[in-house]
Order: C-alpha cells, then sequence, then structure tokens
C-alpha cells in the first residue's frame, strides 16, 4: 500500500445546507446493514485496510483508550491496536466479531450498535466509527458516543472510497455499486454534543488482481441483498469493463487509485444535552 496525505484545516471545509452522502431511510439503512451479518471470513480477506496516515491524523497525543464502533473484522481496529491504545470494539454481528477475535486476541469485542454500545460512560479517549456512520442514526449514535467518550475526547468517522476522480475508477464504481463514494462537498453529520469538525484526506493506492476486484465486488452490500440474476449481471459488467475494455489480463497486477476520508470532532466539556 502507497499514500500520500492531504490535510485541510476548518476554513477550507465547504458547508453545504445538509449532508451529501448516501441517502438512506431507517428501515432501509437496517435492511442494507444486515447483509453484513455472515461472510466475515470472505469480509476481512477482500476488504482493503485503511492508510497509516489516517490513525496518525485522528489519535490525539497522550490518547490511551479507543473504542471502535461497527468494527467489523477489526480493519481499522487494528491500526489502534499497532498504535499501543487499548481497545474495545463494538459491531452487531457475531460473524465478524469472530474473524475480528481471531486476529486481535486482546481486543475486548462485544456485540452492540453505535446507537447502543454497551460500554462505559467516560471511559475512552478516542471513538471511531470506520466504513459504517452510514450505517448509523447520526444523532442517536453520536449522544451514545458522547456518552462513552471523554470531555474533550475524539470522535473519528472513517471511509475508505474507490478514488473516482480517476476516470476509469470512476466507471469502476458504478458497475460495482460502490454506493458509499460521497459526493464532492459531503460532511458528515454529527450531533450537538461535538465540535470543531474538520477533515483528512489520504490518497494511496492498492495492488489488486481482475479477480480480487470480483471477489472486493461481492463484499459490496448491493451485491450481498441482491437476487442471482442481478449478481450475474454485476459480475458479467465486470468481467467485460476488465478484460474486454480495460484489456487486463487474469494474474495481471493493478493499482487501484483510493481516498481515505478521516473527520474528525471533539465532544464538548459541558453537560451532555438531554
Amino acid at each position: 500500500m502507497r499514500s500520500t496525505a492531504a490535510s485541510n484545516g476548518r476554513p477550507a471545509i465547504p458547508a453545504p445546507a445538509g449532508p451529501r452522502g448516501p441517502k438512506l431511510h431507517a428501515h432501509r439503512r437496517h435492511e442494507f446493514g444486515q447483509s453484513f451479518q455472515d461472510g466475515g471470513e470472505h469480509y476481512d480477506r477482500v476488504r482493503p485496510g485503511y492508510p497509516l496516515d489516517s490513525v496518525e491524523w485522528l489519535v490525539p497525543e497522550g490518547a490511551g483508550t479507543a473504542a471502535d464502533i461497527g468494527a467489523g473484522t477489526g480493519k481499522f481496529t487494528a491500526l489502534l491496536v499497532e498504535r499501543g491504545l487499548d481497545v474495545a470494539a463494538v459491531d452487531p454481528s457475531t460473524d465478524m466479531l469472530d474473524q475480528l477475535r481471531k486476529s486481535h486476541p486482546n481486543v475486548v469485542a462485544l456485540e452492540g450498535t453505535a446507537e447502543s454500545t454497551g460500554l462505559a460512560d467516560s471511559a475512552f479517549d478516542v471513538v471511531s466509527v470506520a466504513q459504517a456512520w452510514h450505517w448509523c442514526e447520526p444523532l442517536a449514535a453520536s449522544t451514545e458516543i458522547a456518552r462513552i467518550l471523554r470531555p474533550h475526547g475524539t470522535l473519528g468517522l472513517i471511509w475508505n472510497q474507490l478514488d473516482t476522480e480517476v476516470a476509469w475508477v470512476h466507471r469502476l464504481s458504478r458497475i460495482m455499486h460502490a454506493g458509499d463514494v460521497h459526493k464532492p462537498g459531503f460532511r458528515p453529520v454529527v450531533g450537538p454534543e461535538f465540535t470543531g469538525l474538520e477533515s483528512h484526506f489520504t490518497r494511496w493506492e492498492d495492488a489488486l488482481t481482475p479477480n480480487d476486484i470480483m471477489e472486493l465486488t461481492k463484499s459490496r452490500s448491493y451485491y450481498l441483498r441482491a437476487n442471482d440474476a442481478t449478481r450475474a449481471k454485476v459480475m458479467g459488467n465486470l468481467e467485460w469493463y476488465l478484460y474486454e475494455h480495460l484489456g487486463f489480463v487474469a494474474e495481471e497486477t493493478i493499482k487501484v487509485p483510493y481516498v481515505t476520508q478521516t473527520w474528525r470532532a471533539s465532544r464538548n466539556s459541558g453537560p451532555l444535552p438531554r
């Protein structure tokens, strides 16, 4: 993995009237989120990790404890552990957590959600939510995360995305139905418990074969929820695009551009809203 970082401070962040990420009603959000209940081994094997630059920017000096919410199989948890933090991981999927426990036996892993973590009050310096905030109800999740954070603690929201500023990758994302690719001006919604929302972007490349890209597509919520006919259509379109249109060969290594968006905000020091 190769990464280059680009950071922007608060004044440079666009402030549109509302969020521009995927728009999902609560029922639809739950329905798509349920698609990740199983398949933990496949998810862990095919999904990319995160660049070290992301956690270095997110975690403040002196932090000792972190909770990774929506941790899945532990892709971001791994960076928190490597950083030397005492980590608790929360996810609604038993299957995902089983994979996390295999890789990180010293991490406290609990079934729960961002809206109901089951963790203690004011116990953490950092709470991260990687590749999962769009599955959460943001205001309820903000309230719960503020409860488990210490005053001035850091909330981190992280997304790995295909770099759709690259033309061939933009078309690839459409064929894969990579629905979590944010539009320009995206700004995540957080509750009034947090202040000073700011962002950091890391551009990097993941080395994949065409088959790796197909397996990655199979880990997407759209594919997991689709019927057999839709799945076959997606795979057929991918084969045409990768082999016939782009001219890749089966064992060729393709440098797939990614961008990781890391957002952070600080928990207010005063009494939490009721």
